[in-house]
């Protein structure tokens, strides 16, 4: 078990990984070794994270979430395989965290009037000068 939060651990069980050939540093060993890591972890049927966390981090995790429910994480930012694998278990770790903490409640402000009545002042006195750069016609004399 993976421990992300106090309240929370995920199975390695549940996390699916696949190694291909990545591009960026490394040179020619790049072209010999499969050291991009992509990590699989499903989402929705997973019973170790609580309905809210699990709805934030579908939410957060946009564009890198599959159609049947799966996270998807690129890592191949390092040269090495052990590095990414470090990499895309830190990134998943961190997107859960991120989730299991809910979003502060907004506070509805209002403005001061003295605020309204400023911008309001403001906006005649711009109209004002606009109206005084019109070209004068002959019945306005």
């Amino acid at each position: 078990m993976i421990q992300v939060t106090p309240a929370i651990s995920i199975d390695e069980n549940d996390i699916r990984w696949s190694f291909v050939r990545a591009s960026g540093p490394g040179g020619q060993h790049v072209n010999k070794t499969a050291s991009a890591v992509q990590l699989r972890f499903k989402v929705t049927p997973n019973p170790n994270l609580p309905p809210d966390v699990r709805r934030r981090l579908i939410q957060i995790a946009g564009h890198r979430m599959a159609a049947d429910g799966t996270l998807v994480i690129d890592a191949r930012r390092f040269r090495s395989q052990t590095r990414n694998r470090e990499d895309a278990l830190d990134r998943l770790i961190g997107l859960i965290q991120k989730a299991a903490h809910p979003p502060a409640r907004r506070k509805k402000t209002r403005l001061p009037p003295s605020a309204i009545r400023r911008r309001l002042e403001a906006k005649h006195r711009r109209g004002t000068l606009k109206r005084q750069r019109r070209a004068v016609t002959q019945n306005e004399e």
